[in-house]
C-alpha cells in the first residue's frame, strides 16, 4: 500500500492554484487568531470591523500574485521558499497597515485603522503557519517516498562546504540514497554536524569503512578540486575498496543546477597526476576565423577532438579528411547536432580519401585551397607497424610528404603536424616513421613561405588504441589486465589537452618549430592498471587478475620528449617548450625519399626498415626482428 502510494505521491504535483487558496485560507485563520488574542478572546461584535479583514487579505492576495511564494514545488521547500514567504507576508502587512492609516487620515473615522497589534500578531502567526504547513508537508512527503534503509545507498559527502552542502540537498531529495555524513579535512568541522549531518575526519571515515558490512559511497563534492589532492583522496578510498564518485565542478552544471544523474564515478583521467594544463586559444582564434581549414585523420581521437575545437573558432570552411566512413559520419553528425555548438555560416566538408593517393589530394586542395592543414593522419600501433613497416612508411612517410608538397604548391598559411615521443631515439618502426616525416616537413620550411610546425606529446588518455579502453575491456571481461612489464612507463596526456597543444602551436609557431609539453612525471603503467581495477570496484588478483606479458616487438621501458642532441627553448607558456631539431641535409633527405619509393615498389621489409636506420642513426630497434640489422650494421647505401 504504500508503494502504491508512494508511487503517485513521487509523480503528482500540488497545483499553484491549490497552494495559492491554502495561503489565504491560513491568512484568514491567522487574522481571527490575532483578532482574538487581542481581545483575550472576548469576541464581541462591536468590536469585529469586516473591512479590516478584507483589507488584509486583499493586500496578501496581491503580494502572494507578484511574489509567487506559492510557486514553489513543496517536496523541495528550503530557506529561498521561506524568504518568498516572509517578503509577501512582511510587504502586504505594511502595505494593509499604511492603506488603513491613509483611510483613517482621510476620513477622519478610527475604525477604519486596523490596530498594529492585530497586524503584528498576524504578521508572526502568518508566517510561522505558512512556513510549518510547508516543512510538514516535506516531512510527511519524504516519510512516504523513503525506501527501506536496506534498499537505499549509504552514502558520505567528501566535502563540507558549499558544494557538498548543495549535494546533500540533492541526494536527501532522493529515496536512493541515505546519507550517513559528511568527510572534510579541515579539523574546524570536525565532530560538528552541517545541517544535522555529523562531519568526519578521514581517520573516522576509515573506521567506518572498516567497520561496515554495506561499505558506503564516497562523492566528492569540492570544486575545482586540484589535480594532486583528488588522486590523494581516490586513492585513500582505493585501498579500503570504496566506490568514489564526484560532483562536477560548478560551471559544468546543467542550466547552473546540479542533479543526481550529473554524479558519476571517477575515471582515471581524473587521477592524471598534475594539474591540466590551460592554454589562451583567442590567437588561434583571430587566424583560424573565416578561413579554410583542412584536418587529416579527422576521425581518430586527435582529429576528432581538433574538429570540435576548431568549430568554436569559427572557420568559413572545415575540411575533414579520412578513410574511416563511419567515424567520418559520426563526427559530422555531431558536430552539427551536438548543442551548443555554433556553426551559423560555417560549412563542413566530409572527405573520405586516402593520404597516399596523390591524385585525389591534389584534387582536394584545388578544390578547396585550405590555409591551414592539421595534419593528424597516421599509423601509430607499435607492435603492428612493427609487423607492417610498408604499411607505416606509406602512410607516415609517403603520406604525409603527399601532403606537406601540395601545402607548398598550394600556398598553404600554415601547416601543423602531429607527432609522437617515440620519434624521439626510436626503437620502432612506428617511431622511426615519424622522426623522418618531422625532419621531412622541418626541410620544407626553410625553402617555402609555408610555415611547417610540428607538435610532439606522449600518449593520450582514452584515444583508440591506448591501454585505457584496453584495460577497460578486459575488466569488463572479468580479467586478466595485461602489462608488458612491471617497469614501463609513459607520459600521459587528455585528448583535449592534445588539442590544445596543436592549436596553440599553429597559433605561436613561425616555422621550423616542434613544439613539446613539460607533462610532469611519467606514469608506471602498472599502477595504472591497479587504479583501473580498484576503480571498477574490484581486488587485483582477487577478483581481476594483473598479468605481466613482456615487452612487445619495438617497445621500450620509457619514452622521451627530448633526445641529447636537441635544444630547449622556452615560449610564453611555462609548460610548452620548443625541441631545435638538427636539420639534416636536404639532398640526402630526398635521395633517401628515393630510395623509400623504389623499395615500396619491391615491398621488401628489411630494405625499408635499412633505408630508416642510415638515415636516422639513433634508430636502435628493441625487441625486434629488424634488430639484426643493428648487430650486423647493415645500412642500405641511398647514397
Amino acid at each position: 500500500m504504500k508503494q502504491l502510494l508512494s508511487a503517485k505521491v513521487a509523480t503528482r504535483f500540488a497545483p499553484r492554484l491549490v497552494v495559492l487558496l491554502v495561503d489565504l485560507t491560513i491568512t484568514v485563520l491567522s487574522f481571527i487568531c490575532a483578532w482574538a488574542l487581542r481581545f483575550n478572546f472576548a469576541i464581541e461584535p462591536a468590536n469585529w470591523h469586516w473591512n479590516h479583514f478584507w483589507g488584509l487579505l486583499f493586500c496578501r492576495f496581491l503580494l502572494f500574485l507578484w511574489i509567487r511564494p506559492f510557486a514553489g514545488v513543496i517536496r523541495h521547500t528550503g530557506i529561498e521558499d521561506v524568504q518568498l514567504i516572509g517578503q509577501a507576508v512582511t510587504l502586504s502587512s505594511l502595505l494593509a497597515g499604511l492603506g488603513s492609516y491613509s483611510l483613517k487620515v482621510i476620513y477622519s473615522d478610527p475604525k477604519l485603522y486596523i490596530p498594529a497589534s492585530i497586524l503584528v500578531i498576524d504578521y508572526f502567526i502568518s508566517i510561522v503557519l505558512l512556513v510549518t504547513i510547508r516543512f510538514t508537508t516535506k516531512y510527511l512527503y519524504q516519510l512516504l517516498i523513503t525506501r527501506p534503509i536496506s534498499k537505499s545507498r549509504p552514502v558520505l559527502i567528501y566535502g563540507a562546504g558549499v558544494m557538498g552542502i548543495h549535494t546533500k540537498g540533492i541526494l536527501q531529495r532522493n529515496p536512493d540514497y541515505r546519507i550517513l555524513g559528511f568527510i572534510d579535512d579541515n579539523p574546524a568541522k570536525v565532530q560538528k554536524t552541517v545541517q544535522g549531518v555529523p562531519v568526519f575526519n578521514p581517520i573516522q571515515a576509515a573506521t567506518l569503512f572498516l567497520r561496515t558490512t554495506n561499505s558506503p559511497e564516497v562523492i566528492l563534492a569540492i570544486n575545482n578540486l586540484p589535480a594532486n589532492r583528488r588522486n590523494e583522496i581516490a586513492n585513500f578510498l582505493l585501498r579500503y575498496q570504496v566506490v568514489a564518485k564526484m560532483v562536477p565542478s560548478t560551471q559544468n552544471w546543467i542550466n547552473g543546477r546540479l542533479s543526481t544523474r550529473q554524479i558519476r564515478d571517477v575515471q582515471i583521467e581524473d587521477l592524471l597526476g598534475r594539474p591540466a594544463i590551460q592554454l589562451n586559444n583567442d590567437a588561434i582564434g583571430k587566424q583560424i576565423r573565416g578561413q579554410v581549414v583542412l584536418v587529416t585523420g579527422a576521425a581518430g581521437s586527435i582529429g576528432s577532438e581538433l574538429a570540435h575545437q576548431l568549430v568554436a573558432h569559427s572557420p568559413r570552411e572545415l575540411i575533414l579528411l579520412d578513410q574511416s566512413e563511419s567515424g567520418l559520419y559520426n563526427l559530422v553528425f555531431k558536430l552539427r547536432k551536438e548543442p551548443g555548438n555554433s556553426i551559423q555560416g560555417l560549412a563542413i566538408r566530409s572527405q573520405i580519401a586516402d593520404v597516399t593517393d596523390a591524385g585525389r589530394m591534389r584534387k582536394l586542395f584545388e578544390r578547396y585551397q585550405p590555409a591551414f592543414v592539421f595534419h593528424a593522419a597516421a599509423y601509430k600501433h607499435v607492435p603492428l607497424m612493427e609487423e607492417h613497416p610498408y604499411e607505416a612508411i606509406k602512410v607516415n612517410i609517403v603520406g604525409t610528404k603527399i601532403i606537406a608538397d601540395l601545402a607548398v604548391a598550394f600556398n598553404v598559411r600554415k601547416f601543423v603536424m602531429v607527432s609522437t615521443d617515440k620519434a624521439v631515439n626510436p626503437t620502432n618502426v612506428m617511431g622511426a616513421t615519424k622522426r623522418f616525416a618531422e625532419l621531412y616537413v622541418q626541410s620544407l620550411n626553410a625553402s617555402s613561405s609555408t610555415h611547417f610546425i610540428t607538435t610532439r606529446f606522449g600518449n593520450v588518455l582514452g584515444s583508440s588504441g591506448s591501454v585505457v579502453p584496453m584495460f577497460k575491456h578486459q575488466i569488463e571481461s572479468g580479467g586478466p589486465v595485461t602489462v608488458t612489464h612491471p617497469d614501463i612507463t609513459r607520459y600521459f596526456m587528455t585528448i583535449p589537452e592534445a588539442c590544445q597543444l596543436v592549436l596553440e602551436a599553429a597559433a605561436m609557431g613561425s616555422g621550423g618549430e616542434v613544439f613539446v609539453f613539460d607533462m610532469g612525471q611519467p606514469v608506471r603503467i602498472a599502477d595504472l592498471a591497479f587504479q583501473m581495477i580498484r576503480l571498477s570496484g574490484y581486488e587485483v588478483n582477487k577478483d581481476i587478475e594483473l598479468h605481466f606479458t613482456g615487452l612487445r616487438p619495438g617497445e621500450k621501458l620509457y619514452e622521451e620528449l627530448l633526445s641529447a642532441s636537441e635544444d630547449c627553448l622556452p615560449t610564453h607558456h611555462p609548460k610548452i617548450k620548443i625541441a631545435r631539431l638538427q636539420p639534416l641535409d636536404s639532398a640526402l633527405l630526398q635521395k633517401s625519399m628515393a630510395c623509400l619509393a623504389v623499395a615500396l615498389r619491391d615491398a621488401d621489409d628489411m630494405t625499408l626498415v635499412g633505408i630508416l636506420k642510415e638515415l636516422i642513426p639513433e634508430y636502435i630497434s628493441n625487441n625486434s626482428p629488424f634488430s639484426k640489422l643493428d648487430e650486423s650494421g647493415l645500412k642500405v647505401n641511398s647514397t
